[in-house]
């Protein structure tokens, strides 16, 4: 079996918001084709280190370095890595209005294509691709004319964030709390997306507080965050313990 190439590299992180360090000395080593889970307690450093890795300005790398693709991405800002590959689906997505669904899809995707140097697509047949991803995914394609997550529930406008995830078919896509909020049969449509979506070339990672989640997508590897670190990693019998047993069993 030919040996999978690293996609994601973290060398002794540290980071800082407002002069506090959120994340000490992290190191972590991604392969491409795999799936990470994070999980953690609240203010553990994970959503920090999702948006470190996408380039969110408000946070102050003080030492180490992120490489994908062997690429060095530390510092890069969010539209270059996004074009690099990397997609972060957020926890709490916008709402925008008076900006409409479509128009923000295809101009990322638009952006993205010309960075690769590809054709763009123009705005019907941008519809035609849009509508048979959101088939796909379960959302109703009326969504697309209507302003972004604007009076979306909770659980459309994680689909929403899935269904860039798709049209944008980045190499890493990291989706931050992808399950919160859902009831059983959305996360059930969520994770179905997601399967569906995964395959030997692209990367997912997974932040989340539930080993529902981890159920159901069966992950390569589960990583633990205390105190901005990775304390502990292992397979999806870790977030078993932790649930079981909570955050104590770290110890």
């Amino acid at each position: 079996m030919e040996k999978s190439e690293k996609i994601l590299q973290i060398n002794d992180l540290n980071v800082s918001v407002d002069n506090k360090m959120i994340i000490k000395n992290l190191n972590l080593n991604i392969n491409q084709g795999e799936i990470h889970a994070i999980m953690g307690k609240n203010g553990s450093g994970k959503s920090t280190l999702a948006k470190v890795i996408s380039g969110h300005p408000l946070y102050t790398i003080n030492k180490g370095k992120i490489f994908f693709k062997n690429k060095d991405i530390t510092n890069q800002q969010p539209e270059v890595i996004a074009h690099e590959g990397i997609f972060l689906g957020f926890q709490y997505p916008v709402e925008v209005p008076g900006v409409s669904n479509i128009d923000f899809l295809r101009s990322a995707y638009n952006s993205k294509q010309i960075k690769l140097k590809k054709d763009i697509l123009d705005p019907l047949s941008f519809f035609d691709l849009a509508t048979k991803e959101s088939q796909k995914i379960k959302i109703n394609p009326t969504f697309l004319n209507r302003s972004l997550n604007e009076g979306f529930s909770g659980g459309e406008k994680k689909k929403n964030e899935i269904l860039q995830m798709s049209l944008l078919k980045s190499e890493l896509c990291i989706l931050d709390e992808i399950d919160s909020g859902l009831d059983v049969d959305a996360l059930k449509e969520i994770v179905e997306s997601i399967k569906k979506f995964h395959n030997p070339n692209n990367t997912i990672i997974l932040i989340t507080h539930y080993q529902k989640l981890i159920d159901y997508i069966q992950p390569n590897y589960v990583h633990i965050m205390h105190e901005g670190n990775i304390k502990i990693s292992g397979n999806k019998d870790l977030a078993f313990n932790i649930d079981k047993y909570g955050y104590e069993y770290i110890k």
